[in-house]
């Protein structure tokens, strides 16, 4: 039975929400136990293609085929998507939580950006300028408090930083895949991303020495005599990142099709304050009371950041092969978006209705 309109806006939010208010943790844990990032994110992304490739084998469900014309568009996001990725394990690996969530809070404002010039929307107006300004005044007041900030000065942010560029891009230039690209199934855009990330993570793991690293660690553990290669734990919870991990990737390019790329993006970063009361309960690594304070600043600007309308454009851009261009002519979802749950899905319910009463003129 297919969803209806409602159910599915409702869906994708909420299944997006879990997946990526709960991975960061998952991944934190793990990297406590298994200090290899590269090679946990690529077991991640195997796990969710042998996923695929059982669900197509016994007739569970249909995955779009692998074809050149659909590889050349995933190539560029699988380059940004690898990236980001690492960068995300990388900043998990070397500070706390907050620090990634913080940075992810200000990737509103570069793709708000990105959106105004590249994908056909308005600039944002005084109000969503605000508070675009508010979530940057709570990352700084959160730099303030950061311990390592203090004693390791910008040095302790590079990742976070190259994170936070990263992801902007990947979260622009997805929503141009999802407009552009003629994908039949939700399996699609998940195969073609898992497989062509995984050897870009290989690469990235040899770069960071975690081939070496591992040789060194079985070997500490036989000559100590222990019974397990590695620490069950950390298999376990790698076990629940890869099922956590499989689930974010379909249900972000679920979220991604039915909303715009900022909306998209300032989902992500509304869910993270779930992720930082967990976290103040689990881990011993937390922010202090002023930078959660701060953090939460950063969130309220994201309540009350509202997306810019789509530019008004003459729809008559269309390409030869009958697909809308991502660029022009394209009424996305999520105009005039806040960032309150309720509005958001108000919002893109609307825009898909009237979308479906101007196609049936």
């Amino acid at each position: 039975m297919r969803l209806s309109a409602n159910a599915e806006v409702v869906a994708s939010v909420v299944a997006y929400s879990l997946c990526s208010g709960s991975l960061v943790l998952v991944n934190k844990l793990v990297l406590h136990y298994l200090p290899y990032p590269s090679i946990v994110v690529t077991i991640q992304l195997w796990a969710a293609l042998l996923f695929i490739q059982l669900g197509n084998a016994f007739n569970l469900m249909d995955v779009d085929p692998i074809v050149m014309r659909f590889v050349k568009p995933y190539l560029l996001y699988t380059v940004a998507f690898s990236l980001g990725v690492y960068c995300n394990m990388k900043s998990l690996s070397l500070s706390n939580v907050e620090t990634v969530i913080v940075f992810r809070a200000l990737a509103p404002l570069l793709v708000s950006i990105f959106d105004a010039m590249f994908l056909g929307r308005e600039w944002p107006s005084l109000r969503s300028w605000g508070a675009l300004s508010v979530i940057a005044l709570g990352a700084y007041g959160y730099a303030m408090t950061d311990e390592q900030f203090q004693s390791q000065g910008a040095q302790a942010y590079f990742w976070p930083t190259l994170y936070l560029f990263v992801i902007s891009f990947e979260m622009a230039y997805g929503k141009k895949i999802t407009s552009g690209v003629d994908m039949k199934t939700l399996s699609g855009p998940v195969l073609y991303t898992n497989l062509l990330g995984w050897p870009p993570m290989l690469g990235f793991a040899a770069m960071g020495g975690e081939y070496q690293r591992i040789r060194n660690d079985i070997s500490a553990r036989v000559m100590n005599g222990e019974e397990h290669l590695f620490p069950p734990i950390g298999i376990f919870l790698l076990f629940v990142g890869c099922i956590v991990g499989t689930g974010i990737g379909y249900s972000g390019w679920f979220c991604r099709s039915k909303v715009s790329a900022a909306s998209y993006t300032l989902i992500g970063v509304i869910n993270k304050c779930l992720t930082v009361l967990a976290n103040l309960l689990i881990w011993d690594q937390h922010a202090s009371m002023d930078g959660i304070l701060s953090l939460s600043l950063c969130l309220v600007g994201g309540v009350f950041y509202q997306q810019a309308p789509m530019k008004k454009i003459e729809h008559d851009h269309v390409n030869g092969d009958g697909v809308g261009s991502p660029f022009k002519g394209k009424a996305n979802d999520g105009d005039g978006v806040e960032l309150g749950m309720t509005p958001l899905l108000q919002s893109s319910l609307q825009s898909r209705s009237n979308r479906g009463t101007n196609n049936g003129r």
